[in-house]
C-alpha cells in the first residue's frame, strides 16, 4: 500500500504536467522517466528520493510545442507514451522496455547488478545492463581502431586517447538511439545479448532514448537534444595542406607560392607545433617566439595574398616560462598531471573553468587571430595523459595520473571525456563574441558528445601509415558519423610513415598508398594531407608526366570539382541535421549485406564511395603504371547504380568485382541522382558556382537543392543564403529548376548550367537567371 500511495500522489501530479514524467520509487531507489519530445525520452536512477545535483554540460533545454503524452498504470506496470515511443516500467523490479507506437519492442533493460557501485568517498560506479536482439546491429561509441563496422560482441573503453574518440551515443537497426550521459571513462561492452555501460564516476544513471524510423531520424533527434553544427567556411572544403612541421615563415608561403605555381589547387596551409620555439619549457607559448618567423603578419598576408588560408596548431598545455603558463598558474588554472612533453615542467589547463577559457582565449586573439590566423588545430585534446616515463596509462579506469586533479566542477575522473567539448566550445563562442565575419573552423584530435555545436572538426589520430590502417579508418569514420558527428578526416598518408616506410616518399610501395589514401580524402569532411616522417607536398612526389604527380592532381582536381554538391551536403548538415559520410545501413535498413559493411559508404546522398585498399605493387614492381589493375569486390544495394568514371549502368542488389588502375576509384552514383560539378579551380569561391555541369542520373525521379552564400561569415544565420531546386521528372524527361530563394551580397545574377542526361547522352546549356524553367530531354 505504501508504494501504490506514493503512485497515486505522483501520477496525479504527472497528470496536471501534460502526463510528460513518471517518478518512482522502490527500494529507496528511484526511477524518473521524462518525455522531452514523441521521439526522446530522459531516464534517470538514483539512490534515495532526492535526485543528486549534476552539471550537465551537453544536453539542451527542449522545448517540443508538439510533445504529447499519456500515462497509464496497471496491477504490475506504469506505462508512459507519445504518438513515436512507448515506455513500461515495471513495478515489481523497476526494469523499463522501449516499444515502438505498433507495440514491438525495441529494448529493455536488464536487472543490473551494482548498479551503483561505490569505490571510495569520492567516486562511485556506474552500470546499466540491457537485452539485445540477436539479429541487431549497434554502430556509434565515437572512433575506434579496431577496424569493426558494427560493433556487436565488443568490449570497447570510452576513454580520450590519441586515435580514440569517446563519443557515449550508439545506435541500433531496431531504430533506436541511447546517449549515455556520463562525462567519465565508460566501458561498453556486449556478450551474449547483453549489453552493458559501466562509468567510472558517476552519482546516477542517466541516460537519453531516442526513437526513429532510420538512422537519419535518430541522429536529427540526437542534434534537436545536443546542438546543431553551424555551417563551416567554403575555404575548408578545399585542399589543405600540412606538415609536421614546417620550420619558417618562408617556408610557409613558399608551399602556397609552389601550388599556385603549377596550378594545383589549394586552399589553405597549416602551421604545426614549435613556432613558439624548440625549448619546451616555452611549450605552446601561443606566439611566434621562434626567431624563424620575424613577421607573421606579414606571413599570414602572404599566404592570404596568393587566395589561401592559414591555419595554426595550439595545445591545451603550457611550458612553465610561458606568459599563458604564468598568467594560469597564478590564477590557479593549471592541472597538475604528466602530460606532453613530460619532465618539462608542462601543465594542462583547467577547459572547465570559464575564466580559464577565457585566458586561453585572450592569447589566441591577441597573439594569432588578430594577426589574420583562419582556423585553428586544437591538437592533443583528450588531452595527453602521460607517466613521468613518457608511457601512456593503460586502458582501464583507476588511471593514476588523474587521480588527484580537481576541475572547476569537481573531480577530474567524473568529468574527464568531456575536456574536449569544453575546450573546444570555448574557443568557438569567444571567436563568435569576437567577431561574425570570420567563420570558426577547428581541426581536433577528440571529441565529446554535443561537439558538432561547436565548429568542430576531427581527425583520426596519430595513426600509422599501411594498408590495414588505410582499411580501418572507414569504419572508423562511419561509426563516428552514426554518432551523430558529422565532420571526420584522417593525416592522408598516416602520420608516422617511417615504420612501415623508411625512406617515404621515394618508396614507390608508399606512393601507391599515399594515392590511394588521397582518393580516399576526396570523399571526407576535410581533404588535408599531413604526416612526419616525409614530406607531403605533391611536388614531392615527382613533376607533371610522373604517375604519382598526375595522380594527386587528377583527385584534388576533383575535389574542387565536387565542391559544389559538397558545400549543398554540408548546408543539410546544418539545416536538416542530416550525415556527410553515410553508412550504407543509414539509407538501406532493411538490407542486412550492409550491417556488417565497413569497406564502402555514400558521401552525401547520391555517391557511392568504395575506397581501394590493396596494393597493385607490393610484388616485383620497379614502377608505379596506371595500366596494372587491382580487383575490389563492392556490394551495390538495390536500384540501378551508374559508374561515375564510365557511365555504365549496373544493376544493384548484388556483389561486383571492379577493377581499378591507380589512377581510377571505384565510384558509383544511384540512379535518381542530381550531381552539380564545378569547373576546377585554384581556389574555393562561390562564383565557382556561377557555371555547373548538372549530371541527371536518371531511372527515377530526382531532386538536388543547390546552396550558395557568401562563404566565411554568419550572415546565413540571418537568411543571406540562396537555394536553387532542381526536379528530375523521370517519367517525362523534364528537368525543372525552380526559381531561386534568398539572395546574399555577391550573389551572381546568372548561372549557366550544362545539363547532362546520362544515360540519353544528352546535353543542353542553359543561363539560368533565377526564374523557374523547365528543360525537356
Amino acid at each position: 500500500m505504501k508504494y501504490f500511495s506514493v503512485l497515486s500522489l505522483i501520477i496525479f501530479q504527472i497528470q496536471l504536467l501534460r502526463a510528460q514524467e513518471i517518478k518512482y520509487v522502490l527500494n529507496n531507489e528511484t526511477t524518473e522517466i521524462k518525455f522531452l519530445s514523441n521521439n526522446t525520452a530522459h531516464i534517470l536512477k538514483y539512490q534515495g528520493t532526492h535526485a543528486p545535483v549534476k552539471n550537465d554540460l551537453i544536453v539542451l533545454n527542449i522545448q517540443d510545442a508538439g510533445l504529447k503524452t499519456s500515462v497509464k498504470k496497471t496491477d504490475t506496470s506504469l506505462i508512459i507514451q507519445s504518438s513515436v515511443l512507448m515506455i513500461e516500467l515495471n513495478k515489481s523490479n523497476g526494469i523499463i522496455s522501449f516499444f515502438d507506437k505498433n507495440k514491438n519492442r525495441l529494448l529493455a533493460e536488464n536487472k543490473t547488478e551494482q548498479q551503483f557501485q561505490k569505490i571510495d568517498d569520492s567516486v562511485m560506479h556506474i552500470s546499466q545492463s540491457f537485452s539485445l536482439s540477436s539479429g541487431e546491429a549497434v554502430y556509434g561509441l565515437g572512433q575506434h581502431q579496431n577496424g569493426k563496422m558494427s560493433q556487436r560482441n565488443q568490449t570497447i573503453l570510452l576513454k580520450q586517447r590519441n586515435m580514440d574518440i569517446a563519443v557515449p551515443f550508439l545506435q541500433s537497426t531496431k531504430g533506436y538511439g541511447i546517449y549515455w550521459n556520463n562525462y567519465s571513462a565508460t566501458i561498453y561492452s556486449d556478450k551474449q545479448n547483453v549489453m552493458n555501460l559501466t562509468s567510472e564516476a558517476g552519482n546516477c544513471v542517466d541516460y537519453y532514448f531516442i526513437a526513429g524510423k532510420n538512422a537519419d531520424e535518430i541522429i536529427d533527434n540526437y542534434r534537436k537534444l545536443t546542438g546543431k553544427a553551424p555551417m563551416f567556411p567554403l575555404w575548408s572544403f578545399g585542399y589543405i595542406q600540412s606538415r609536421e612541421r614546417y620550420q619558417s615563415q618562408e617556408e610557409v608561403v613558399d608551399v602556397v607560392r609552389k601550388y599556385r605555381a603549377l596550378k594545383v589547387p589549394i586552399d589553405a596551409v597549416v602551421q604545426d607545433w614549435q613556432y613558439w620555439g624548440s625549448d619546451s619549457h616555452n611549450w605552446n607559448s601561443v606566439q611566434f617566439d621562434n626567431p624563424n618567423y620575424p613577421n607573421p603578419a606579414a606571413m599570414i598576408d602572404s599566404v592570404h595574398a596568393m587566395n589561401a588560408k592559414i591555419m595554426i596548431s595550439v595545445w591545451p598545455s603550457f611550458g612553465e616560462k610561458s606568459a599563458i603558463y604564468k598568467e594560469m598558474e597564478q590564477k590557479h588554472f593549471l592541472f597538475d598531471f604528466p602530460t606532453f612533453p613530460v619532465n618539462n615542467g608542462v601543465k594542462v589547463y583547467d577547459a572547465f573553468n570559464p575564466q580559464a577559457r577565457d585566458v586561453y582565449w585572450k592569447y589566441m586573439n591577441r597573439n594569432l587571430f588578430s594577426k589574420g590566423i583562419d582556423g585553428w588545430w586544437l591538437d592533443a585534446t583528450e588531452p595527453e595523459q602521460q607517466k613521468t616515463d613518457n608511457t601512456h596509462e593503460p586502458d582501464t579506469f583507476n588511471t593514476s595520473v588523474i587521480k588527484n586533479a580537481i576541475t572547476y566542477f569537481g573531480n577530474y575522473k567524473t568529468y574527464n571525456n568531456a575536456f574536449p567539448f569544453e575546450s573546444v566550445s570555448g574557443v568557438y563562442h569567444n571567436q563568435r563574441n569576437t567577431t561574425s565575419d570570420k567563420r570558426v573552423f577547428i581541426l581536433t584530435r577528440s571529441a565529446f558528445a554535443g561537439q558538432q555545436r561547436a565548429s568542430s572538426m576531427v581527425w583520426s589520430g596519430d595513426i600509422t601509415a599501411s594498408w590495414q590502417t588505410l582499411k580501418d579508418q572507414i569504419p572508423a569514420a562511419l561509426n563516428y558519423s552514426l554518432s551523430g558527428m558529422p565532420y571526420w578526416n584522417a593525416d592522408i598518408g598516416g602520420f608516422f610513415s617511417g615504420t612501415n616506410y623508411p625512406k617515404g616518399n621515394k618508396d614507390l610501395l608508399y606512393q601507391e598508398l599515399y594515392l590511394r589514401w588521397l582518393q580516399f580524402g576526396v570523399f571526407t569532411a576535410m581533404m588535408r594531407s599531413h604526416g612526419t616522417n616525409t614530406p607531403r607536398e605533391i611536388y614531392q612526389f615527382g613533376k607533371p608526366g610522373d604517375v604519382a604527380f598526375d595522380v594527386i592532381r587528377k583527385y584534388i582536381g576533383l575535389r574542387y570539382r565536387l565542391e559544389p554538391y559538397i558545400y549543398s551536403a554540408a548546408w543539410a548538415v546544418t539545416s536538416q541535421n542530416a550525415s556527410l559520410m553515410r553508412a550504407l545501413i543509414m539509407d538501406y535498413p532493411q538490407d542486412k549485406n550492409v550491417y556488417d559493411l565497413g569497406t564502402e559508404y555514400l558521401f552525401g546522398n547520391s555517391i557511392l564511395v568504395a575506397p581501394v585498399t590493396d596494393s597493385i605493387f607490393a610484388k616485383n614492381a620497379s614502377a608505379l603504371d596506371t595500366v596494372s589493375t587491382v580487383t575490389t569486390k563492392i556490394y551495390l544495394p538495390e536500384g540501378d547504380w551508374y559508374s561515375f568514371n564510365t557511365n555504365e549502368k549496373i544493376a544493384g542488389g548484388q556483389w561486383i568485382n571492379q577493377s581499378s588502375t591507380l589512377s581510377q576509384m571505384p565510384l558509383f552514383v544511384k540512379a535518381g541522382s542530381i550531381v552539380p560539378l564545378a569547373n576546377e579551380a585554384q581556389y574555393s569561391s562561390i562564383q565557382n558556382f556561377k557555371t555547373l555541369e548538372i549530371n541527371v542520373y536518371p531511372g527515377k525521379d530526382a531532386t538536388f537543392e543547390l546552396y550558395e552564400d557568401e562563404g566565411d561569415n554568419y550572415n546565413y544565420e540571418k537568411g543571406k543564403y540562396s537555394i536553387i531546386k532542381f526536379n528530375w521528372n523521370d517519367k517525362n524527361r523534364t528537368l525543372t529548376i525552380d526559381a531561386g530563394k534568398g539572395s546574399f551580397n555577391g550573389m551572381p545574377k546568372h548561372h549557366f548550367f550544362k545539363i547532362n542526361v546520362v544515360e540519353l547522352n544528352k546535353k543542353k546549356a542553359v543561363e539560368y537567371n533565377n526564374a523557374e524553367m523547365v528543360v525537356q530531354f
